[in-house]
């Protein structure tokens, strides 16, 4: 980043950010506009995140706000939900502000006297027309004896200020500032470098025999791995710099991706222990698979982008059929990374495959919505699932990694191993990924893929004719042949579930001392009998139900058996008179069948561990 240029310094748009009350959990925040626009400047707070598609409007948390120029008070005219616009004045603009920051969660601010967390999108407010200057924030630290510990950790370039320390930070742009969240306060902190790169852990929250060295190991050939996919001759990182900042808390899982850095949260207890330094638990395993899902987007989604996103709109729904792509191939990638660096092996690998096709197929609503119309309707849908969502919609998440693994096993066979979905990975890396931020501020000649030109590339890369598959797996609701396509490599699926096992067709949850029914499965005994989402089951039989001793209940009855079951719906105790139906759970298992040497080949050559340096 060029930042000497004087004039660009001097017109730099500015902001300075403390911990003004971290007991009432309140951020204040001064910005400063040099040359503000002449007919009244407007600000305006984005109402929703970049990778988490939901309109959140942030605007809501902006306690007080006001303006002066000169010293002197200006009128503050309120333009919408998340936009103002200030009086016309002459010479420098500044606006005060106080932000409420109580969202433990990695896409807005959160803020108490154990640390303070801030994504830019829900804290900086954007100077209309003013998107393409330099952005500098200086952060504070709090007043106090209390906070004389506290550090900085975020992926913003130093400006003034030592790594990890208080003082200023740049940004090319605004989209730049709010594209590299903050993290303040007491952590543990880790560093290894992948390919030359450095690389930060951040572990916010108490988390007793933390075993960093063992995290920052896997992490690194975890990351090394991904960079060799996409730049396997030069291996070649896209951001200079690299943080993952995580906060640690008693039960939690999500993270969030950025163009240089992650935001996550995760359990404590998903986290290695030097208490247990070979084991590999299964919440640990699922943290590094974050990790793993994260770190991809740092290509596919932070750079590779869908065209409705080059550049983004901050303001309004921005929508795309694409999010399979983005995001299910994620999904998809972030598995068999943690394989091809090996932090895990085949068998761990193939159990997620087969826990990913699992949840795939549990609900009827992947037979009524395709994984593009799930994508464009993220913003209402996926987002904002209710207790009937098993129902009515697929995950572009789930769905979508099954549909990367299909195409990447078509590409396979139909090619006899000379292309993969690796190749069009890189493919698009190459044609829309590489250069994406190489155009600074030129924001005309952004440019995504649409969903023309992603079709389009698959046939092109592997030479193939794709459209029927599209047609059938993507805009279409079919499943996916995977006993088939699996069947060249030497995997066979098969179904574990217990022939004749009594089910209800219901998933039901603790609620103090009652099961509480969350999802009603259509077509399901609960379904048939009568039963409602909400409802909290009292008895079965007239013995009492509780959420750990339904299933105890029912493998005494054998399928058909019809029972007596009560619940209350609000205040009011209804009775239902319920067949069992067999179990409709699916228990998907997939195993390596003892073949030829050229099929163990064959699945190497799509399995086998990358070469990491």
């Amino acid at each position: 980043m060029k930042i000497d240029a004087k004039a660009e310094m001097q017109n730099a748009i500015s902001y300075r950010i403390v911990p003004g009350d971290p007991v009432a959990h309140l951020f204040s925040v001064v910005l400063t506009v040099p040359v503000p626009d002449a007919q009244g400047q407007v600000l305006t707070l984005p109402a929703w995140i970049p990778g988490s598609y939901m309109l959140r409007e942030f605007a809501r948390n902006i306690v007080q706000i006001r303006v002066e120029a000169g010293g002197k008070k200006l009128a503050l005219r309120k333009l919408d939900k998340h936009s103002w616009q200030a009086a016309a004045c002459h010479g420098p603009l500044t606006v005060h502000y106080e932000i409420y920051a109580w969202d433990l969660s990695v896409r807005a601010a959160h803020l108490d006297q154990t640390h303070g967390f801030f994504n830019g999108s829900s804290v900086f407010l954007r100077v209309v027309g003013q998107e393409g200057a330099l952005h500098i924030v200086e952060i504070q630290r709090p007043d106090g004896d209390d906070y004389a510990g506290w550090r900085v950790a975020t992926s913003l370039p130093e400006l003034k200020a030592q790594r990890y320390g208080f003082g200023s930070y740049a940004a090319d742009d605004y989209d730049a500032l709010i594209d590299h969240p903050v993290e303040i306060g007491i952590f543990a902190l880790a560093s290894f470098k992948a390919h030359g790169v450095p690389h930060d852990i951040v572990i916010s929250g108490q988390v007793p025999n933390l075993d960093l060295a063992r995290l920052a190991a896997d992490l690194k050939k975890i990351c090394a791995a991904q960079i060799a996919l996409f730049d396997p001759e030069r291996r070649r990182a896209p951001m200079p710099r690299y943080v993952f900042l995580t906060t640690a808390v008693g039960d939690g899982y999500g993270g969030l991706e950025h163009r240089a850095s992650t935001a996550l949260i995760c359990a404590r207890a998903d986290l290695p222990s030097t208490a247990a330094p070979h084991e590999m638990s299964d919440g640990y395993r699922a943290f590094l698979g974050l990790c793993s899902h994260e770190y991809f987007h740092t290509w596919n989604v932070k750079r590779i982008k869908p065209a409705a996103f080059a550049p983004y709109d901050l303001q309004v729904e921005n929508y795309t059929s694409l999010l399979w792509l983005f995001e299910g191939f994620t999904s998809y990638y972030d598995d068999l990374m943690l394989l091809r660096s090996g932090v895990i092996d085949e068998a761990a690998y193939l159990k997620l495959v087969a826990k990913t096709l699992n949840n795939a197929l549990r609900g009827s609503g992947r037979s009524k919505q395709s994984v593009a119309e799930s994508s464009f309707d993220a913003w209402i849908k996926y987002y904002r699932q209710d207790e009937n969502a098993p129902n009515a919609i697929v995950s572009y998440y789930t769905k979508g990694a099954l549909v990367a693994l299909a195409l990447d096993l078509t590409i396979r066979t139909e090619t006899s191993g000379k292309k993969s979905l690796d190749d069009v990975m890189r493919a698009l890396w190459l044609r829309y990924g590489q250069d994406f931020y190489a155009h600074g501020k030129h924001a005309g000649k952004l440019t995504g893929i649409t969903e023309q030109e992603a079709e389009a590339l698959f046939d092109e890369v592997g030479g193939l004719k794709l459209k029927r598959f599209f047609d059938r797996y993507v805009r279409g609701t079919e499943d996916l042949p995977l006993a088939k396509l699996l069947a060249p490599f030497g995997l066979s699926l098969s179904d574990g579930r217990q022939k004749g096992k009594p089910d209800l067709g219901l998933r039901g949850v603790r609620n103090g001392s009652f099961c509480k029914v969350a999802n009603v499965y259509e077509g399901g005994a609960a379904h048939r009998g009568g039963v409602s989402a909400g409802d909290l089951l009292v008895a079965l039989d007239d013995l009492r139900v509780t959420a750990s001793n339904l299933d105890a209940l029912l493998s005494r009855y054998r399928v058909g058996d019809a029972v007596a079951l009560h619940a209350y719906r609000g205040d009011v105790l209804m009775a239902f008179d319920v067949t069992l139906a067999s179990d409709s759970v699916p228990q998907w298992s997939l195993r390596a069948e003892s073949k030829p040497l050229a099929i163990a080949r064959k699945r190497a050559a799509w399995l086998q561990p990358v070469l990491v340096k």
